[in-house]
């Protein structure tokens, strides 16, 4: 060895030393890092927040849900979403704009079976704000008149309806949205490791406090408005994803002897009927798999899966009833390496 290959090795090896007891430093730190878990209720259902950070961030949390429920809440009489359905004037929000112009753009992609004025068809069918008759046809046929995702511009945050009386609900992307939300506040605040759970849209990344992925699981259609039986169809790794869940197997009712499932087609005004149980997608955004989700339980699954063949950046995993009435599982290929169970 050379005097000037002696020499480079001499301020190496220094390097390489402090390169070592940085790593080990941050894995050390990051291991005594605790994990703290938040739970509340929000947008009509539960909110479980878990995340490594050395402090308590739930009253910055609850702050970031509560300006999601200020753009996007129907029963927050003040929020943005309020205003338009008064058709009152208000000030540009940037959340109810970014989540409009999303929810406008999948109506679009999906030929309207994900639609944000279904609202009025949802409340007459006995969901919703509202729990009476069952409507008439010509009730119905009156709803659909002022029902429909081109009724409706979105110019610099303010919207235009083509009929005062559409309403807009983003019930079915606002959960989605809020899991985004929060997930982009723990990114802010450098935090690597975490989950994010509304209901039953989630986003995670990096491990759980075991050390592990973190994984969710499917919960198995069943007729159970309560949700106390919660069985688990099937377990999904889904770190560093974002995932949602739609189903007809809880918000429903019988009449007559028929079921009503609370998914609303708006192509024809009445709840779906097919074989399609639930649907769960994944997506790099949960608001994105919240809409999907909605719009594959509208489309039903063989609409569905010739979506997904032009959206492969979508994973979608569906649960229905076979020609014999039994449950049957589809997935999308690039999901098995997710399914653990």
């Amino acid at each position: 060895m050379d005097k000037k290959q002696k020499k480079r090795l001499y301020w190496q090896i220094p390097f390489l030393l402090l390169l070592i007891a940085g790593t080990v430093w941050v894995i050390k730190n990051q291991q005594d890092t605790p994990y703290h878990t938040d739970e509340g209720f929000i947008f009509g259902t539960n909110y479980k927040i878990t995340y490594q950070y050395a402090d308590d961030l739930k009253p910055e949390i609850e702050k970031q849900l509560m300006l999601v429920d200020s753009a996007l809440s129907m029963f927050n009489e003040q929020s943005t979403i309020s205003h338009v359905n008064r058709n009152e004037v208000y000030q540009p929000n940037d959340m109810f704009t970014e989540v409009v112009t999303k929810a406008l753009a999948i109506s679009k992609e999906t030929g309207g079976a994900f639609d944000i004025t279904v609202a009025p068809l949802v409340n007459a069918w006995g969901f919703g704000f509202k729990n009476g008759e069952m409507p008439t046809e010509a009730a119905v046929d009156s709803i659909r008149k002022f029902i429909g995702y081109k009724k409706i511009e979105m110019n610099d945050g303010i919207v235009r309806k083509s009929d005062p009386r559409i309403m807009l609900d983003c019930s079915a992307i606002a959960k989605g949205y809020g899991c985004d939300v929060i997930a982009a506040y723990l990114e802010k605040k450098g935090i690597t490791n975490y989950m994010v759970m509304i209901g039953g849209e989630v986003v995670t990344k990096g491990i759980n406090p075991t050390r592990l992925p973190w994984r969710i699981g499917v919960t198995k259609p069943d007729d159970d408005t309560l949700g106390i039986k919660q069985e688990t169809q099937t377990v999904l790794n889904v770190t560093d994803k974002a995932m949602a869940t739609s189903g007809n197997y809880r918000n429903f009712y019988y009449k007559g002897g028929k079921k009503y499932a609370h998914t609303i087609d708006p192509a024809t005004g009445h709840p779906v009927q097919h074989s399609l149980l639930s649907a769960t997608v994944l997506a790099k955004d949960c608001a994105t798999a919240d809409a999907y989700a909605t719009s594959f339980m509208v489309m039903g699954i063989d609409r569905a899966k010739q979506l997904l063949e032009q959206h492969n950046e979508l994973m979608a995993y569906f649960i229905f009833t076979d020609e014999k009435g039994e449950l049957a599982v589809w997935f999308s290929p690039t999901l098995q390496d997710k399914i653990e169970e």
